[in-house]
């Protein structure tokens, strides 16, 4: 896990390391099977052999979308994944790290521009299991209400990890701090925990409004979670997946 302290700010990155096992969305419950088809796993193969998890989603056949802080050397994907025990018809796709694409304005101490894409070395296999999600447009600038975030990471009370996918629907708010850092977030009692980083964040209209980055804990315990908004992005992803 990355921490940098800001004051009495802790920001936490919310990548998880095999050191901690994955577990579940904070507060979650498990997804209906396939009901989240564009949803990817992430299985980061970092120098030295270490290895950590992210989340991301499916935007084409050629593209996934995750978190610019989850770098690695290369990558597994997992798509059409429910239940990590259960890898029938789980397509896995390898990716080289020359073929990962991290926002070039990414700045890691404040996990500004926290986007990155990764192109498949094979193409994705559209199914009923694996499916694309649309992308909220750069006119799609108004705040969103009710969205839920899923991903495969771990819960605060458990350091075990619970293979299906859970989800959890999360309010964005106007928080200051996050207009002033031009990001999306949510406070509620849960949200998205370690292991969940790059996973998107899906509202009403079922686009993907952002991108889970990071959360941040305030004095009061409280917890703010924080995602790169994708219409701000839309440009640079469609740049990218153009020329890339």
């Amino acid at each position: 896990m990355f921490t940098h302290c800001n004051l009495a700010v802790l920001i936490v990155v919310l990548t998880l390391h095999d050191k901690v096992h994955t577990g579940e969305i904070i507060g979650g419950h498990e997804a209906v099977a396939h009901s989240r088809p564009y949803m990817v796993l992430l299985e980061m193969h970092r120098p030295g052999g270490q290895k950590a998890h992210c989340d991301g989603f499916l935007v084409s056949e050629h593209f996934v979308v995750t978190a610019a802080h989850c770098e690695a050397k290369s990558y597994r994907v997992f798509l059409g994944l429910h239940n990590y025990n259960n890898q029938n018809q789980v397509q896995h796709v390898n990716v080289p790290g020359e073929n990962a694409f991290p926002h070039e304005a990414y700045d890691k101490t404040e996990f500004k521009n926290d986007i990155m894409l990764l192109k498949l070395s094979t193409k994705a296999v559209l199914n009923k299991n694996v499916k694309l999600i649309p992308l909220a447009d750069r006119d799609d600038r108004s705040l969103p209400k009710s969205c839920i975030v899923s991903g495969w990471g771990r819960t605060e009370n458990s350091n075990h990890q619970s293979p299906k996918l859970l989800e959890i629907n999360v309010t964005l708010v106007e928080n200051e701090m996050c207009v002033k850092e031009n990001k999306y977030c949510s406070k509620d009692k849960g949200g998205p925990g370690q292991g969940d980083s790059g996973g998107p964040l899906v509202c009403e209209d079922g686009k993907a409004y952002g991108v889970v980055s990071a959360s941040k804990l305030n004095p009061d315990r409280s917890t703010i979670y924080s995602y790169t908004k994708i219409p701000d992005n839309r440009d640079w992803i469609d740049s990218i997946m153009k020329h890339k």
